[in-house]
């Protein structure tokens, strides 16, 4: 039975996803590692370092359909690692005259390496394609919505008109780059460990190198200039970045949160009966596709400090730091799945309510104009004179109970150098969104370069 939610089969599809922990549960993994093994046969078989009838024998023994995961259970509580019963089973499978030369010239560690390595390539294919589609989704929710006015909040209060097109190029333009750093890391990433028993491939003696290079080539991964064992800057990056990539999905599902509030009611995640229910209250539709982003996130970053204080490695093989990676990286890939799904739902779905926005404007009587009206008066008053007497028909528009536009027409230092005219035009929330059109312009070219 699961401990952790995640791979629940009553609470995995809130936390994570089918088709990422396919890639990271036990039979994958267990089959990766036989794909790694296959593959080190058929290349020392082309190179003759062992004989070619034997490479054939293990490459067609090296399949899913050989594994006994209870005796490699057995083995494991024993060894302490799955390779030594995997070869146990592929010896059986390939035969006598064959299993002399399984695992020739190879140690636990490049097994284990290289199939995480093979998992961490797929899972990140899966990623990149997630996020794809909620750029996509946000991208589109961008261009709709690029005049939809409503009030930006800074502190949680009103600051400056804003429009909502906005919002969601802010939402996707780190995402954008994150698509980025992701195309830049992979070959940091996806790169084939192959070092023998401490890094030198003695065992091999001249076609150590070789060997090595064809792995590379025949897993399609790339050949590192020498072995990795105790240098784990690749597999913490590719957890790293899903740390900044589920913090920045976390931003958009704290910002839907907050939107969709009662008293706010700007935006609501789609809706299906019964979704975000209560067990009391009928009325109720919970931001839940915001909440797992949110307890994601949270997972996902506390994985990070776990892969990077693993990179402390002791001398040519690590004990323990190296055994720890497992507890962080599967999990983090499903989790930040997770995320990314719930993420593309909202972009896909989100119910935008552009005349709640609009009224919501005129929620502080027009006090969100204020630094427009400011600037409207700078050039004929300066500017801190302009902001003196603004500062004073805001504090009476508050202490009166009236409208901005209306204690700026008390005022006589406004009313000297603007006509009622103008003063409605500076407290029109439309004319003050600056260069918002320039930016999402710029954020959906961004967008669209991937």
């Amino acid at each position: 039975m699961p401990v952790n939610p995640a791979d629940s089969a009553v609470f995995g599809t809130l936390f994570g996803s089918d088709a990422m922990r396919a890639i990271f549960d036990d039979t994958a993994q267990l089959a990766r590692m036989l794909d790694v093994e296959a593959a080190l046969a058929r290349v020392q078989g082309r190179l003759g370092v062992i004989p070619a009838d034997a490479a054939a024998a293990i490459a067609a023994a090296a399949r899913p359909e050989i594994l006994d995961l209870p005796a490699l259970a057995a083995s494991v509580r024993n060894v302490g690692y799955p390779v030594v019963g995997l070869v146990k089973l592929l010896n059986h499978a390939a035969g006598e005259a064959a299993a002399r030369w399984t695992h020739w010239g190879a140690t636990t560690q490049d097994i284990v390496d290289t199939a995480v390595v093979l998992q961490v390539r797929d899972g990140l294919a899966l990623i990149r394609a997630e996020l794809a589609a909620t750029l996509a989704a946000l991208a589109t929710l961008a261009d709709a919505h690029r005049a939809t006015v409503m009030p930006g909040r800074t502190h949680l209060q009103h600051a400056l008109p804003i429009t909502f097109g906005l919002k969601c190029a802010v939402w996707l333009a780190p995402l954008a780059l994150h698509r980025e750093r992701l195309d830049q890391l992979r070959p940091r990433v996806e790169r084939v460990q192959f070092g023998g028993a401490a890094g030198t491939l003695a065992s091999l003696d001249g076609a150590g190198l070789a060997v090595a290079d064809a792995l590379a080539a025949e897993l399609g991964l790339g050949a590192p200039p020498l072995p990795w064992h105790v240098a784990r800057d690749g597999l913490a990056e590719a957890v790293s970045f899903l740390g900044l990539l589920t913090g920045s999905l976390a931003k958009i599902a704290t910002d839907v949160i907050l939107l969709a509030q009662t008293e706010v009611a700007e935006v609501a995640e789609p809706h299906a009966p019964g979704r975000g229910g209560s067990s009391t209250m009928p009325q109720k539709r919970n931001p839940i596709a915001s909440e797992y982003i949110a307890a994601a996130a949270r997972g996902v970053q506390a994985l990070v400090p776990l892969m990077q204080n693993a990179m402390a490695q002791d001398q040519e093989r690590g004990t323990g730091p190296w055994q720890a990676e497992a507890l962080a990286v599967p999990q983090a890939f499903v989790l930040a799945h997770g995320a990314l799904v719930h993420a593309r739902t909202l972009a896909e779905g989100l119910v935008v309510d552009a005349a709640r926005m609009r009224r919501n404007l005129g929620a502080s009587g027009g006090l969100i104009m204020a630094e427009a009206v400011m600037m409207g008066l700078a050039p004929a008053l300066g500017r801190g004179e302009a902001h003196h007497v603004v500062t004073r028909a805001c504090d009476a528009a508050l202490r009166d109970g009236v409208p901005l536009a209306a204690a700026l027409a008390r005022e006589p230092a406004v009313t000297a150098k603007l006509g009622g005219g103008a003063i409605a035009s500076l407290t029109d929330p439309a004319r003050y969104l600056g260069s918002t059109a320039a930016f999402i312009d710029r954020a959906l070219a961004t967008a669209a370069e991937g």
